[in-house]
């Protein structure tokens, strides 16, 4: 999952943004905040002071904080799906398909705001309107892996798996790699979560003699 850095200089605030630049600005403002704060103490105003926006705009966007979460996470979702299926419809095969997948799916660093977020809502008390929509985005991506395993098994590309348990065990193994690098295990500072879960998936997916 992409990160966004020390993050770009705060914008003019005499030239307050509208639409969807406006949305766009609020909600990166608000993932790097929430990553460096938390949710505790979190303010509306330390979200406006960081988008360079009026805290009227802020609650314009989100409303009430207590669906902030929620909706910052469901959008930083969209613009990364957005993002894969753009570089999935460029690669040549399922198994550059499989490859993009884990690498949108790892944190990048330790500290990914990302990730940083998912760890944030998860710790969240959330209703039933929440809970569905969490578990939307969630089965998102089970959804995508089990599309990308389905390709691959149907052109004789990987082997024939039972794809509802292997995505379960794929997505959970991925999970645990992710909570490692952003805890800041010390075995991912010299070899590559990246590198060692595609490693993994490809030997369970590899084709037995006779298959491909």
């Amino acid at each position: 999952m992409p990160t966004s850095g020390t993050g770009p200089a705060l914008p003019d605030r005499k030239r307050q943004p509208s639409g969807d630049e406006a949305r766009g600005r609020a909600m990166r403002a608000a993932i790097a905040v929430i990553a460096e704060k938390g949710t505790a103490g979190l303010r509306m105003s330390d979200i406006a002071e960081r988008a360079g926006m009026s805290t009227g705009h802020i609650l314009y966007h989100f409303g009430k904080k207590d669906r902030l979460l929620l909706e910052v996470l469901a959008w930083s979702q969209a613009e990364l799906w957005a993002r894969f299926r753009e570089a999935a419809d460029r690669a040549a095969s399922p198994a550059e398909k499989l490859e993009l997948f884990v690498r949108f799916y790892l944190p990048r660093r330790q500290g990914d705001e990302r990730y940083a977020l998912w760890t944030q809502v998860m710790l969240q008390h959330h209703d039933e309107a929440g809970r569905r929509i969490l578990t939307d985005l969630l089965d998102g991506w089970d959804e995508r892996l089990e599309a990308i395993l389905r390709e691959g098994r149907d052109l004789g590309h990987f082997a024939d798996v039972d794809l509802p348990g292997f995505t379960i065990r794929a997505v959970a193994m991925l999970s645990g790699l992710a909570e490692d690098v952003m805890f800041g295990r010390s075995r991912w500072q010299h070899t590559s979560a990246h590198a060692f879960a595609l490693a993994a998936l490809e030997r369970e997916l590899r084709p037995t003699t006779g298959q491909a």
